[in-house]
């Protein structure tokens, strides 16, 4: 496997070790104990993933990750935080994390997920189903030839039904890929599956089951 990490942890131990565990698998990894110093390093390279901290000696995590989704949104970015709480975890999410760890976290488990974070980019940079065209890299959607204009929660929706094309997706595993929950209210995803298909989508409810495209 190969991509760059980034760590932003303030915690010296942690951040030798995931950084260790890391680096056996192949990956190039940069750790950064304060807030501005890993939004400095953004501006010179980019990861395909970091690794955020939420309570930093200058700061707050979840600016490095609104930083890092309004600048480049292409990064996928983990939390990971002694804040364990439900609520917690729903605002990093909500906030635009595309995933989140709780501390203390399995490094396996983590190294789990880094890879499969990074798999993903590996995967074809267009997707088409049908009259649908889906660019991974920037971002653009087509509908019968027609841009349709997505925001980041119905990107990610889309992305996970397109590269599952024909597959039922059960609403569970829909929540974990997309909103990284498997239980819990599922109101938010029939509005995006609704959202999708007003805009041309043809995205089928499997009755009991849930939905595929």
């Amino acid at each position: 496997m190969q991509g760059k990490v980034f760590i932003l942890e303030d915690d010296a131990s942690i951040c030798g070790l995931v950084k260790v565990a890391l680096e056996m698998n192949g990956l190039e990894i940069k750790t950064f104990s304060t807030l501005q110093s890993c939004i400095c390093a953004l501006s010179e390279e980019v990861p395909d993933v970091a690794l955020l901290d939420i309570m930093l000696p200058d700061g707050n995590g979840l600016d490095a990750l609104r930083h890092i989704k309004s600048n480049y949104p292409q990064v996928d970015c983990i939390m990971l935080s002694a804040l364990s709480q439900e609520e917690d975890k729903v605002n990093g999410l909500n906030t635009g994390a595309d995933d989140y760890i709780a501390k203390p976290f399995s490094v396996l488990e983590l190294t789990a997920r880094v890879n499969a974070r990074l798999r993903r980019k590996q995967r074809p940079t267009v997707l088409t189903v049908g009259n649908i065209v889906l660019n991974t890299e920037t971002f653009a959607c087509k509908s019968n030839g027609n841009p349709v204009t997505l925001n980041r929660k119905e990107y990610e929706l889309l992305k996970c039904f397109m590269e599952n094309a024909g597959k039922v997706l059960s609403r569970e595993k829909l929540l974990t890929a997309v909103w990284g929950y498997d239980t819990g209210e599922t109101r938010t995803l029939d509005n995006h599956v609704a959202r999708l298909r007003k805009l041309g989508i043809p995205i089928e409810t499997v009755f009991g089951v849930g939905y595929r495209i």
